[in-house]
């Protein structure tokens, strides 16, 4: 994207298409009073947030001008700046304009520099299109992003905040990326050979691959017999960014990596087994996290640690009712194979907690439909055992517009989590199931402080929901970034 700016609407440069932003009843004066004026009198435009109005224009530096509502300025925070421009960029799309000239709204409770930084998220968030598996129709109608942007109204000594925006937004995308991408391609693997290429970017990264033959050396149990009935080899992968060399604290992210998830012998039905290369949203996540951290040279220590199978159905499929060893000793009686992303999750967190040294852990997953039925596709449930871990993630959430909710880690559930003839089954019933699933990855967490985000619902959508596209959102690494940021030393 190239980033511009000019002090005054006399002197910006000509582009496609240009943004007037307009707060919810109004009535400030504007250069083009005239031919937005009827619009706005009449009641037909009341700059509701997102409303737009399009005018065209002559004589002008652009043939179109939006008219953007905002909502109400009292009310107004970055969220509602980066939804109401995505819907000025899926305007500006929709006319196939490459370059957009943007009028700074003002608001007393932002610097100009952060609402520019909010108003340039919600669009680089919107600017974006998976178009890698596109054939012919790609040809007949071509995809047309924005190119240009310039700002109206900013300093020329203030665009460089903006850079810190856009290495944060290439991270979502190489998030979405690896989600959207073929289950056949995304494999564990690729993905080992992803966070390999890591260390090309920046010295202070080191990545750590466990093979399958290393991870039957080391006991990881339940990775293995997850990944059983695969022809794809498991992986356990660490991906290590040390940016605090004289820090002590070490932060270590722990995403579910199923690159397709039949849910094996328990298996899905057609419809639940339609979104299931997203099952690796996790990964994806953490992985982008820990590569942005570093793009962004922040003073802190993080691991991203990936276990990574392919749940298949075959003859060598993990049973139901057999009893697994994981890597802490513990056993686990399987009771559904579709619960799988727990298993290799306890493996992971129970290799963290003893290797690595962690100040805190947290664990990201699409683990549960039950976080989707209590919560929706815009919420992601929260549990932890620490509650500054838990009040600094809330405060990202809050910040970035990712939003988690807090739910308990209810102690009289555990009972249900015991087997009669291992140490633990992997599921106990549909009730209190993200609950449930939590309390269970609770027993390896050896009593490090750790958090379980379970963002089933926001991780991949099924149509388009403000800046977030169908399919894979990119969620929780603007989360995890502004976490680590706090965190920085």
């Amino acid at each position: 994207m190239k980033l511009s700016c000019a002090p005054s609407l006399d002197k910006r440069e000509p582009a496609d298409l240009i943004v007037l932003p307009f707060w919810q009843d109004a009535s400030e004066g504007t250069h083009f009073k005239k031919i937005v004026g009827s619009a706005i009198s009449s009641g037909d435009f009341k700059g509701k947030l997102g409303e737009g109005a399009l005018f065209y224009l002559e004589k002008e530096k652009e043939p179109r001008l939006l008219l953007l509502g905002l909502g109400e300025k009292e009310k107004s925070m970055p969220e509602s700046l980066r939804r109401a421009f995505s819907n000025a960029v899926k305007t500006a799309q929709g006319k196939k304009a490459k370059s957009v000239n943007i009028i700074l709204p003002e608001l007393k409770t932002l610097s100009k520099p952060e609402l520019a930084q909010a108003v340039f998220e919600g669009i680089l968030l919107t600017n974006y299109a998976f178009i890698s598996l596109k054939g012919d129709s790609l040809k007949e109608n071509p995809v047309v992003l924005l190119e240009k942007i310039s700002f109206i109204g900013l300093d020329k000594k203030d665009l460089a905040s903006l850079d810190e925006v856009e290495t944060i937004a290439r991270g979502v995308y190489l998030v979405r990326e690896l989600v959207n991408g073929n289950a056949d391609d995304v494999t564990p693997k690729m993905l080992a050979d992803t966070a390999k290429s890591f260390e090309k970017t920046s010295p202070k990264i080191k990545t750590t691959i466990f093979d399958k033959k290393k991870l039957e050396q080391e006991g990881f149990g339940l990775i293995l017999a997850v990944s059983r009935a695969s022809s794809a080899d498991p992986y356990l992968i660490q991906v290590s960014y040390k940016g605090a060399h004289r820090s002590k604290e070490h932060i270590v992210l722990v995403g579910k990596g199923v690159t397709y998830d039949t849910g094996g012998l328990s298996l899905k039905p057609t419809d639940n087994m339609l979104t299931m290369k997203c099952d690796m949203s996790g990964a994806a996540t953490v992985l982008g996290a820990v590569q942005t951290a570093a793009a962004l040279g922040l003073k802190v220590n993080v691991t991203a640690l990936v276990p990574t199978v392919e749940n298949a159905i075959g003859s060598r499929s993990y049973k139901l009712g057999d009893v697994y060893k994981s890597y802490s000793g513990k056993t686990v009686e399987i009771n559904n194979t579709d619960a799988e992303g727990r298993l290799i999750l306890a493996d992971a967190l129970s290799f963290a907690a003893k290797n690595l040294k962690p100040t805190c852990m947290i664990d990201i997953a699409s683990l549960t439909g039950a976080a989707v039925v209590a919560l929706g596709e815009e919420l992601s449930a929260l549990f932890a055992n620490d509650e500054s871990l838990s009040k600094d993630l809330l405060a990202a959430s809050e910040k970035t517009g990712e939003l988690i909710w807090r739910l308990p880690l209810h102690p009289g559930y555990k009972e249900s989590l015991k087997s009669e003839i291992g140490d633990l089954i992997n599921t106990s019933g549909r009730d209190a199931g993200s609950m449930k699933a939590a309390l269970f990855l609770q027993e390896f967490t050896a009593n490090v402080p750790w958090a379980h985000i379970d963002f089933a619902g926001p991780c991949y959508l099924t149509k388009p929901k403000y800046y977030n596209p169908v399919k894979g959102t990119g969620y929780g690494l603007r989360l995890f970034i502004d976490f680590l940021k706090k965190r920085s030393v």
